[in-house]
């Protein structure tokens, strides 16, 4: 059986996701079997991978990315229990890759927790049996007392996994000592003497000032801090909408870039209440002269070049939100290229039918944008899958052809109300400056990513970068280098003995 390392955390964002990525990269290199997992996540940034029975399913994008830093295959069992908020105090529970049902958080620790824990022992044992080494990922805090009874991610995981657990603190907004010890003070005990030391997150500046402290937290607790690391962004996807701005704010990604702004290209994106998979416009953001412009819902799109509408995990409530803002008059007027994305597909066609099932409300038909002639009817039934596809682009990616691949996250079934272009196949739907499709990952293929960035402007002759992974400058690389300075001879000796 494997050894497993839990980076647990003090808060949500302080760098968990970054260094168990950085830490698969780097121990992978060094000849270690090691593979991600994440018992319980919480995301609606998810990616369509292998479930254990060889079907495809659902898993969080941070245990994606951190399988790909770990070079293995990703699979449901890294990310067994998977909850995808919905809002209302609801979120939608995918079990092995599988979705279950939609419940509010109190129906979920009554009637499924079990079955959900079932399900992570489950997959650690499959993972344990394959590899050296897990490298497992907590949620949120590890010291949230009223949780210790039900603490997936975090004590459960460390229990059944007989893990050693490296604490990480984030300094950037202060606090971190405090942080760290109050952290370790209200673990339970059994969980205290698994901590094999602390990590200082986000530092910025000469880090021989914490010295004093960090031997004073040292002194207090027992518990070494085996690394501070610098303040520092390797690109690797979000995990969830936390990074981004309320629906009713702007930011603008990939403004740092030094290009000056009349010679960069700007696109708009709806912040929608209940985005999704908004890291299908990350390769977008990374690509020199590119900025990326998330808008309120009731933006006129003044001084953007083209519109992605990303996805949502409720459609029609979203749509309902934009036509409210009057955004649907906006984009009628808008004369640039427009991209829809999975929701953002369904919402560009005439109208979405036996809406109800989306199970807020009581609607049956709801009226599209109309961009599209399409017809999108909810069923009960999922579409999850990986996807290659051949592609004869046209409208808004004209000029493709060969292949592009991606993934299918999806309820709904589209059918087209009259003949039209599909660039993906039936994976989509084009006018001349209007595209819709079903398949996310969409720009991390160079081909489109170019086509598109073409189509909005001739001012970028970089291309756009091709999907993650392998090169020396890649993100993985990156948070490999990031988490070099952590101190942890011990686990070498410990899988090797």
């Amino acid at each position: 059986m494997a050894r497993t390392l839990l980076v647990a955390g003090t808060a949500s964002h302080v760098g968990k996701s970054t260094v168990v990525t950085g830490l698969c990269r780097l121990l992978s290199r060094n000849g270690i079997s090691v593979a991600p997992y994440k018992a319980q996540n919480m995301s609606n940034n998810a990616r369509a991978v292998v479930t254990p029975s060889g079907e495809w399913g659902e898993i969080g994008v941070s245990q994606y990315v951190q399988a790909r830093a770990a070079n293995v295959p990703s699979t449901t069992d890294m990310n067994p229990v998977l909850l995808k908020p919905r809002g209302d105090g609801e979120s939608q529970l995918v079990v092995h890759g599988e979705a279950i049902g939609h419940y509010e958080a109190g129906t979920y620790y009554d009637e499924h927790w079990e079955r959900a824990r079932k399900a992570a022992v489950e997959s650690y044992e499959r993972l344990a049996e394959e590899h050296d080494l897990i490298i497992a990922e907590g949620a949120g805090s590890i010291a949230e007392i009223n949780l210790h009874d039900r603490d997936l991610a975090n004590v459960e995981t460390a229990e059944f996994a007989d893990a050693s657990i490296l604490l990480l603190g984030d300094i950037e907004r202060g606090g971190v000592f405090a942080s760290l010890y109050g952290t370790l003070e209200l673990m339970p005990d059994d969980l205290q003497k698994r901590v094999r030391g602390c990590v200082i997150t986000k530092f910025r500046g000469d880090s021989t000032l914490l010295d004093s402290g960090i031997e004073k937290l040292e002194r207090r607790t027992g518990v070494p801090v085996v690394g501070v690391l610098p303040y520092d962004d390797p690109g690797l996807p979000e995990e969830d909408s936390l990074s981004l701005p309320s629906d009713d704010e702007s930011a603008v990604l990939g403004n740092e870039d030094g290009v000056p702004p009349a010679e960069a290209v700007t696109i708009g994106v709806p912040r929608l209440p209940h985005i999704a998979n908004f890291t299908d416009l990350e390769p977008l953001a990374r690509v020199p002269g590119v900025r990326v412009a998330y808008v309120p819902l009731r933006s006129k799109l003044t001084g953007v070049d083209a519109v992605v509408i990303p996805g949502t995990k409720n459609t029609v409530d979203d749509l309902l939100a934009l036509r409210n803002a009057g955004f649907d008059d906006a984009l009628d007027g808008f004369s640039g290229p427009v991209i829809g994305i999975c929701g953002g597909y369904q919402m560009l066609g005439e109208r979405i039918t036996n809406a109800a099932v989306e199970g807020i409300g009581e609607r049956n038909t709801v009226r599209g944008f109309g961009l599209l002639p399409v017809e999108t009817k909810f069923t009960h039934e999922k579409q999850v899958r990986q996807a290659t596809v051949a592609v004869t682009g046209t409208g808004p990616i004209d000029g493709v052809t060969g292949a592009v691949s991606g993934f299918e996250i999806h309820m709904g079934r589209t059918t087209y109300l009259s003949p039209l272009d599909r660039p993906l196949g039936n994976r989509s739907a084009a006018t001349e400056s209007v595209l819709g499709t079903y398949l996310h990952g969409l720009f991390e293929n160079e081909n489109i990513c170019t086509a598109f960035l073409d189509s909005i402007s001739q001012t970028t002759d970089d291309g756009c970068p091709s999907s993650l992974g392998g090169t020396s400058n890649s993100p993985y690389t990156e948070a490999a280098e990031l988490v070099r300075q952590i101190d942890l001879p011990w686990i070498p000796s410990e899988i090797n003995r």
